[in-house]
């Protein structure tokens, strides 16, 4: 996956301009110029930034952590929905992470994965659900 510079500052909480510098320098890795804009590739959900040859250590962020919402849809919510006529309804898809809240639809711009966990579920009681790394959704309730 690629980002624009801007999402790779963030990632490496640096700002835009230092990102720039070190993609002057050819210190990105894997980074390469599409007409106006660099495109940096993301392994593992970060940038990758070449050591430099001296001077002083670079302070962006290193590590690995990543921000992950998790997605599973209510069952029992979805059975309280059946006799319910269809303003009455809930929202049946829970986001669970940095965002809280159930909603009806979701898009996600982003990797994801499926996981079915059945010998360790989740603290709710999920046995299945979405997980996706690296993005903050927005809540959409329709």
């Amino acid at each position: 996956m690629y980002v624009h510079t801007t999402k790779a500052a963030s990632l490496l909480e640096i700002s835009s301009r230092r990102l720039r510098k070190l993609l002057s320098e050819g210190r990105v890795i894997g980074a390469y110029k599409s007409g106006k804009f660099w495109l940096i590739p993301l392994h593992e959900g970060m940038p990758v930034i070449a050591k430099a040859k001296r001077g002083q250590r670079g302070t962006w962020k290193t590590g690995k952590k990543i921000s992950k919402v998790i997605v599973h849809i209510n069952k029992n919510v979805i059975q309280q929905n059946i006799k319910k006529k269809p303003e009455e309804r809930k929202p049946v898809i829970a986001i669970k992470g940095a965002q809280l809240g159930y909603v009806n639809y979701l898009e996600i711009p982003a990797p994801c994965r499926i996981v079915y966990s059945p010998d360790k579920p989740l603290s709710c009681g999920a046995r299945v659900w979405i997980e996706v790394l690296g993005v903050s959704l927005e809540l959409v309730a329709s």
